[in-house]
């Protein structure tokens, strides 16, 4: 029996008000990057930055408080976190009283560092700067539009290729068209995928061909990304990629993992549209 089957996701859990770090459930990531022939010495490294729009708790006169909380955490730690488990820990202040912003972040990234097993940064933003939250669509150039017959709808080895060149090319391709299913659940995670590469040309049919594909796949959006990570560097070979996924939230969550075997430039965590 899998991890998985003992975490909360997709059963009846009471929402527990009063702070409990123990709801937090870890997931360790080796099992699936083993599946895609990632071990210890990783192809990549980036973060998981998660945004929490449903946080709130009680000042010390009991009133309570709002904010946005930005999550983020490095693509080497031993774990993620499973994200109904996330939701309850975050619903487990609505009742308590915190001291202050200062001590909801130690508090926060105390817990989550302990979960994951390794650093991870907050960010909490206070209502008065909701405004000042910025909105923007993934840069490059969109490849949906391509007209194209589609009947595979789960990912497989091979549906990658390159162009018929030796040129090198170095491009910012993205799509809004990936979509793929809860690992324990099945309900369905939308999201906006950007790749960055440079080497031989993709072949932009086959890529959207390919990242469709994932429209049945069952993977938490991690695991995903790193999916496509490794797929396009077995069947492409590029010198550089970095692989960002935007998912749209869902339980007051989003989760946005990033990848890259380069230094690229870390995202700006701008909300998309259906974000």
């Amino acid at each position: 029996m899998s991890e998985v089957e003992f975490s909360p996701l997709g059963k009846t859990s009471e929402y527990i008000t009063e702070y409990d770090p123990s709801l937090l459930f870890p997931i360790a990531r080796e099992q699936k990057r083993l599946e895609i022939g990632i071990n210890e010495n990783l192809p990549f490294f980036g973060v998981d930055i998660w945004n929490a729009y449903e946080l709130s708790w009680l000042n010390a006169k009991g009133k309570p408080q709002v904010a946005i909380a930005s999550f983020h955490i490095p693509a080497n730690s031993p774990n993620i976190i499973e994200s109904k488990s996330f939701k309850l820990y975050l619903n487990s202040f609505n009742q308590t009283k915190v001291d202050g912003f200062t001590q909801l972040s130690e508090l926060l990234q105390q817990d989550i560092s302990a979960g994951v097993g390794a650093p991870v940064q907050v960010k909490l933003t206070e209502p008065a700067l909701f405004a000042q939250q910025q909105m923007a669509e993934l840069s490059g150039y969109n490849i949906d539009n391509l007209d194209l017959d589609v009947d595979l709808y789960s990912p497989q080895s091979g549906i990658l290729r390159c162009e018929n060149t030796e040129a090198t090319t170095t491009e910012t391709l993205t799509s809004d068209l990936l979509k793929s299913n809860c690992l324990v659940t099945g309900q369905p995670d939308w999201a906006s995928v950007q790749i960055q590469y440079t080497g031989k040309a993709i072949n932009r049919e086959s890529l959207l061909r390919y990242l469709i594909s994932f429209r049945n796949h069952n993977e938490f959006h991690e695991q995903c990304v790193e999916r496509i990570f490794v797929d396009i560097m077995r069947d492409c070979a590029p010198l550089k990629l970095a692989v960002y996924a935007r998912y749209t939230r869902r339980g007051g969550l989003d989760i946005n993992p990033f990848r890259t075997n380069f230094n690229a430039a870390q995202p700006s965590n701008a909300r998309t549209a259906r974000q």
